[in-house]
């Protein structure tokens, strides 16, 4: 995992329910245990951090759930009486912590298969998330150029292929597009010119992506091209139907993608 990626741990609180209600967590049971530990419901609330009405509340309400006291009065003798746990009290603590142990169990285990849910969250919002630019590329920010207005953002995609976009300093800084950040580059497909033969032809469009032609979708006035990129990647354009066929594309066709660094909408995950 990068050095500048967050690190992503499982975690999970257990609680215990009867017929969809709720019973008992990790909280009320640490209760019932002080409860059976120092004898005292005034004691025993102030080490669990609940008020003395509070633990009451609390212990009500399990009972109520379990359908039998949890807690029985032992009036009398030198110290006022005391406070114990009933049978039931004591079952629930018991198979609470039995639980809890396997519970614990359970989350380490997703724990030590958790190295790669940072990308893979990443990569699910990305797949969620609805635009409708055609095109979507998920990437790793490799180089920032920063300029008197606007600043200039390489982003590294699929089979090593660079994008290169321009956005203010202030998207920068508010985007925290700085390098290695894990960032994803929008193109609209009518943004795209699609060049064949280049020759010697210098462009000053900053983004040139060379690909075979892998479907061609004829409508009734524009044309869908999508290219195969190196790598596994792939980039649509919409042309006219009449510079489709003068450029003669094809399926296995060689052509170039070529749009503007201004044309890139970058984005991150929030």
């Amino acid at each position: 995992m990068p050095a500048n990626t967050t690190a992503v741990t499982v975690g999970a609180e257990l609680w215990l329910s009867l017929d969809g209600r709720n019973l008992a967590g990790a909280r009320r049971v640490a209760l019932l245990a002080e409860v059976a530990r120092v004898g005292s419901i005034t004691q025993a609330a102030k080490a669990a951090g609940f008020s003395y009405k509070g633990a009451w509340n609390a212990i009500d309400d399990m009972s109520n759930q379990a359908g039998e006291p949890l807690l029985e009065r032992k009036p009398g003798g030198k110290g006022g009486g005391s406070t114990l746990l009933t049978p039931r009290g004591e079952q629930l603590v018991r198979n609470f912590e039995l639980i809890r142990h396997e519970h614990a169990r359970f989350v380490e285990r997703l724990n030590r298969q958790a190295h790669g849910l940072v990308e893979d969250y990443s990569l699910m919002e990305s797949i969620a998330m609805k635009t409708s630019a055609r095109n979507q590329f998920a990437g790793t920010v490799r180089v920032v150029r920063s300029g008197a207005i606007n600043d200039e953002i390489e982003l590294e995609v699929i089979g090593g292929l660079r994008i290169i976009a321009t956005v203010t300093a202030e998207s920068r800084n508010e985007l925290d597009l700085e390098i290695g950040a894990k960032a994803f580059a929008l193109v609209k497909a009518s943004s795209i010119m699609l060049m064949t033969e280049a020759g010697d032809v210098r462009l000053s469009a900053r983004n040139q992506l060379a690909g075979t032609v892998s479907r061609v979708v004829p409508g009734a006035v524009n044309t869908e091209v999508v290219l195969q990129l190196p790598g596994g990647g792939t980039v649509a354009a919409v042309i006219t139907n009449a510079s489709a066929e003068s450029l003669g594309l094809a399926d296995g066709s060689a052509a170039t993608a070529v749009f503007k660094a201004s044309s890139v909408i970058l984005g991150v995950a929030a």
